[in-house]
């Protein structure tokens, strides 16, 4: 049997072809083409068919038993009855809501209040805060609420529904009833109507015409509704087990572990999520790739990963970065926080900075580690992922940072194959997504030499960020 595996991440479009019997793949992926000049949102339109015209090329008009479809969490936009859509998507990058919820998060009662009914923080990444945004803009009684995810459910199989994964990254679902809270949606002005229905992770619907023809199949193929990427990363990493954690370091940072039921500490500092199978406690930052590209692309002037780490070992002598160009999350969910150079010389030359990026982007994880580590005790094992994976000197600064061993997968795109995974279970391939255990190719071990110098690197670093805050 063959799976399709569809995905519209931050940047690109992802397809996978997955085939039960060889349990081989073939992946591939696409580079979105230029939208809007804020590239924090997105055309819903242009993304969707950017994606399904990948997996066109992909299954290249072979039969297909099942289509999973994956995309990030905290997306959002508005469609009007006829589900056109009438705002951008705005991604979970965007923070036109930054200073609406630095007011709302004078009120400590009514932060600690919502952290405990939803998992999440006051700050404008989630889509809650994103409505109230456009509520100064639009009568909101007036649309359908959806985000890239849901659209393209819809999209290719008319239904209007939303996974227990996919609303738990809204701020929108009372997750200890796994229902939309009606108390927010009064606080908005929303009725539940407009948003999706909630449907369980294993429940498929027939690909209709319009999905059928831009992928160039029959119609009627099972289609999985869309699923958040880090859930998916969570199954395809074999990292369903208590005490597993995955460490994405992509466009933005995350660190998740499963758990049997949600958890929410008293204090506000990890988030609670769901992925298709269990609950995700987690940290996540908004700075990681995208603060490297922009180095890259702007004053690094388009060099490569090669060229700016050329020659270089552990430099010694670094500015400190704050990676916070598209605000922070954790750990101190300042949405309206900066980024830069901070103790920048005339000395410090192209690869000091941008060996200061990357230590900084690592920095950041490392404070969300350690309170992730002081809620939740030391993960059992560390499994890295993302694009970090494609510099060898930076993932070896990731372990000597953390002083604690990481595993990689032979595999690229965990997400995807999480898709893959969900769907053997459904077809009867496996009994369940607890099962699959991706083969371990690499660890990457600690350097304990570098450790005393990561050290005061992060303390200078810590001294910086909190002279900033």
């Amino acid at each position: 049997m063959l799976i399709l595996v569809l995905e519209s991440s931050t940047t690109s479009a992802k397809a996978m072809l997955y085939n039960t019997q060889t349990r081989q793949y073939e992946t591939s992926v696409k580079a979105y083409p230029q939208m809007y000049k804020d590239i924090t949102t997105h055309d819903a339109e242009q993304v969707f068919l950017t994606t399904m015209q990948l997996g066109k090329e992909v299954i290249a008009g072979q039969k297909i038993n099942m289509i999973v479809l994956g995309g990030t969490w905290h997306s959002l936009m508005l469609c009007d009855k006829q589900m056109k859509p009438v705002t951008p998507v705005y991604l979970w990058s965007h923070t036109g809501a930054a200073k609406l919820c630095a007011n709302l998060r004078q009120d400590k009662e009514y932060v600690n209040q919502y952290y405990q009914r939803t998992g999440c923080m006051v700050n404008a990444i989630y889509p809650m805060y994103k409505l109230l945004m456009l509520k100064e803009q639009y009568q909101l009684s007036d649309y359908n609420i959806m985000g890239q995810g849901t659209y393209f459910t819809y999209r290719i199989t008319g239904k209007r529904v939303i996974t227990e994964c996919m609303a738990s990254g809204t701020g929108l679902m009372n997750i200890h009833k796994k229902k939309w809270d009606k108390t927010l949606l009064a606080q908005i002005g929303i009725e539940e109507e407009q948003l999706c229905e909630f449907v369980p992770y294993n429940q498929t619907f027939p690909l209709n015409q319009e999905g059928a023809n831009l992928l160039g199949i029959s119609e009627g193929v099972p289609v999985l509704a869309a699923n958040s990427d880090g859930g998916l990363n969570q199954v395809g990493s074999g990292a369903l087990q208590e005490g597993i954690m995955t460490f994405s370091v992509g466009t933005s940072g995350a660190m998740r572990l499963s758990a049997g039921k949600a958890f929410v500490p008293e204090k506000p500092s990890t988030w609670c999520y769901h992925s298709p199978k269990t609950w995700l406690v987690g940290v996540a930052t908004s700075g990681c790739c995208n603060c490297v590209d922009w180095f890259r692309n702007g004053i690094g002037n388009g060099k490569t990963y090669e060229e700016l780490e050329a020659g270089t070992t552990t430099i010694l002598d670094t500015p400190v970065f704050l990676p916070f160009l598209f605000g922070e999350r954790c750990p101190g969910w300042d949405d309206e926080q900066k980024g830069g150079f901070l103790g920048l010389e005339a000395h410090h030359g192209l690869q000091e900075m941008y060996c200061a990026v990357q230590e900084g982007v690592l920095f950041n994880l490392y404070q969300c580690y350690k309170v992730l580590v002081d809620v939740n005790g030391p993960p059992k094992k560390i499994k890295l992922s993302g694009g970090i994976l494609q510099s060898e000197s930076w993932k070896q600064m990731c372990a000597d940072i953390f002083q604690v061993e990481m595993e990689i997968d032979d595999m690229p795109h965990a997400s995807l194959l999480g898709g893959a995974v969900l769907a053997m279970e459904i077809l009867g391939v496996i009994q369940d997504a607890s099962e699959y255990q991706e083969s371990e190719t690499q660890v990457i071990r600690p350097n304990a030499k570098n450790k005393e110098i990561y050290e005061q690197k992060f303390a200078c670093y810590m001294k910086y960020y909190n002279e900033t805050k």
